[in-house]
């Protein structure tokens, strides 16, 4: 049972990274990145190329694959998302870069898995009565890393005040002298980069195959919906809910099951707190 718990938690911090990609987009510009998944993708399969064609010390790949993917996002930007008009639209734009992005990975690596290599082996260890690979327990602390700093930025630097306000309201923030569309991009781009970043951690896990996009896509989704639409902590328990669902339910049921499970609870939570376990709907007088 620990050695499933392990493996759900770590799943699950996958999900909650891309639940916190999503929420950066979300909470900028109202809107959600669908290409977010394969931009993680990309930065595994970028990860794969540095260390295991290449050679690449592992400290300069995750420089390199940050760089790319924040390079990535910054043209899906320009390309996808500054050109629609209307913010809606902007979900079809993400997903036709989504579908570009899985046929390009396709086309270069191919379709077979390709496992990734990680700096404290890919063996499995014992930890509190459990096997476990190195790279999930640093999975998962490093996703709770990321949203106490996005905690403390968010409080502490003005560009996270901004965010916040235009989290609140788009138009009013403009009307204080925030440059909405600077942020946004800047948005695009961080999320990007922080995609980039840890992809070295999550290859280990996933391996770089080319359907894993549309997996994290999906499922992160789940988590963020689960969590909460623009709650940072929430992703956290959304996406630990999601993989160990996952993981339980596969174990216990079979793993055509498992995907059941995992949007009945969408489904369950969405009747008792529409807006998510951490966000609250507000409601106002028009």
């Amino acid at each position: 049972m620990t050695t499933l718990v392990f493996s759900g938690l770590a799943l699950g911090a996958v999900y909650a990274l891309i639940a916190i990609g999503y929420n950066i987009i979300y909470l900028s510009a109202k809107t959600f990145n669908f290409a977010h998944a394969q931009l993680l993708m990309l930065g595994v399969f970028v990860t794969y190329t540095g260390l295991m064609e290449w050679g690449v010390p592992w400290i300069l790949v995750v420089v390199m694959a940050t760089g790319a993917i924040a390079i990535a996002a910054a043209v899906e930007y320009v390309f996808a998302v500054r050109p629609v008009k209307d913010m809606h639209n902007i979900l079809v734009t993400t997903l036709g870069a989504a579908i570009f992005i899985d046929g390009m990975v396709s086309l270069v690596w191919g379709n077979q898995p390709l496992a990734v290599s990680f700096p404290l082996g890919n063996d499995a260890i014992d930890l509190f009565g459990g096997r476990v690979y190195p790279a999930e327990p640093i999975l998962v602390i490093l996703v709770v890393l990321i949203v106490i700093a996005e905690a403390w930025i968010s409080r502490r630097f003005l560009v996270g005040l901004a965010l916040q306000a235009m989290s609140e309201n788009i138009r009013a923030a403009q009307l204080r002298g925030v440059n909405t569309k600077l942020m946004a991009f800047g948005a695009f781009v961080v999320a990007g980069a922080l995609a980039g970043a840890v992809a070295a951690f999550v290859g280990p896990k996933t391996f770089a195959v080319s359907t894993l996009g549309d997996s994290l896509t999906l499922k992160g989704f789940v988590a963020l919906a689960i969590g909460g639409f623009g709650s940072m902590p929430g992703t956290l328990v959304g996406g630990a809910i999601v993989g160990l669902v996952e993981i339980l339910g596969a174990r216990y049921l079979g793993s055509e099951y498992s995907n059941l499970l995992i949007f009945a609870l969408l489904l369950l939570v969405f009747s008792l707190r529409p807006a998510g376990l951490f966000a609250s709907s507000t409601e106002r007088t028009v």
